[in-house]
């Protein structure tokens, strides 16, 4: 080939070569959206028991959702803001799509599209199951009515044959919840990989491992019923929970000692406990009017304590950024909690 028919031939080359340098391709805009982790669920994850509830939450206009400044949510340290859509008292219902109402309030992944929109969402908390069938509100007035009426029989006795069945009529309603959670990230245009998404189990907030004469101290149930609960109740719920994130791809966080030695009444002085004792707070009838009367007056207790929250915070943080499918958070001695490997009942024989 001649040198014309060569220069010929590089000529398109050289000519293309030459409009990609002076046309690059446009950079892809920054996300300025700020950064977010979002909590949704119950009184759990609401931060019912910490204290300083956000206004219009406090009973107001029949709004008892209890949500705390110092929710678990606003200490994980994963984001520059934390955005609490939990209720106390909610259901799966209440988080999956659908026309549920609960205290006034519509479903949480419904509201967690248009926050996904206005954030760049990180990292999505959900606590949910307690309020469905496993039932673990009824489950302890039942024990402090069999505490207290000797003609009643002990709850473990009563409920325990049921709790199979109730973790495994509970557990199809989260793993709806937990779905409509991830649909509810897609339409706001995110894919699964994009976010961390963690379903998290209960602190046991109960123990046999109670101070004397525990009754009189806001623990009016019996040592051997509350062993039961710390024991059996709560692990299995924690069992069910972790089998929906197993088949719905979400990461799971075992709470179940997450307050193992700072349960309510396991110490002499209940400020250095994480789950609180029977509440009564008068102040609800300030912000709820005769609402207030009843359960609302004593709402706060048996929950996780704003120092409690503070721990398992730090532990989702840390679990999230571990890139862990699953773990415990367990507290220790030092008043730390620390994740652990999950623990898994041996098969029966």
């Amino acid at each position: 080939m001649s040198r014309s028919r060569t220069l010929l031939a590089l000529l398109p080359l050289a000519l293309a070569a030459t409009l990609l340098g002076a046309h690059p391709a446009a950079a892809q805009p920054a996300d300025e959206r700020p950064e977010a982790v979002v909590a949704l669920g119950d009184s759990a994850a609401a931060g019912d028991g910490a204290g300083d509830y956000e206004p219009g939450t406090r009973g107001e206009n029949d709004n008892w959702c209890h949500r705390s400044a110092h929710a678990y949510v606003h200490r994980t340290g994963l984001a520059t803001e934390s955005v609490n859509l939990a209720c106390s008292g909610a259901d799966a219902a209440n988080v999956a799509f659908g026309p549920e109402v609960h205290y006034i309030e519509g479903s949480q992944a419904q509201r967690l599209i248009e926050v996904a929109r206005g954030n760049r969402v990180s990292t999505v908390i959900l606590q949910v199951g307690a309020n469905d069938d496993a039932a673990l509100i009824a489950t302890g007035i039942a024990c402090i009515r069999a505490f207290l009426d000797p003609r009643e029989p002990p709850c473990r006795e009563t409920i325990g044959p049921l709790v199979p069945e109730r973790m495994a009529a509970t557990a199809p309603k989260v793993e709806a919840a937990v779905r409509d959670v991830q649909e509810a990230m897609r339409q706001a245009g995110y894919a699964d990989r994009d976010y961390a998404l963690v379903l998290a189990s209960y602190a046991s907030p109960v123990t046999e491992h109670m101070i004397p004469l525990q009754a009189v101290q806001g623990c009016p149930y019996s040592k051997a019923d509350a062993g039961w609960g710390r024991t059996v109740l709560f692990p299995a719920l924690s069992a069910a929970l972790r089998g929906v994130a197993e088949r719905t791809g979400a990461r799971f966080l075992d709470f179940t000692r997450a307050t193992e030695g700072y349960e309510a009444c396991s110490r002499a002085v209940a400020g250095e406990e994480w789950q609180r004792r029977i509440t009564v707070e008068p102040e609800a009838f300030v912000y709820g009017g005769l609402d207030a009367f009843g359960y609302h007056l004593a709402q706060e207790s048996f929950h996780p304590n704003a120092s409690a929250h503070a721990e398992m915070g730090r532990c989702i943080g840390e679990f999230v950024q571990s890139g862990a499918a699953e773990a415990a958070c367990v507290a220790g001695a030092d008043g730390r909690a620390r994740l652990e490997p999950v623990a898994v009942p041996a098969p029966a024989a």
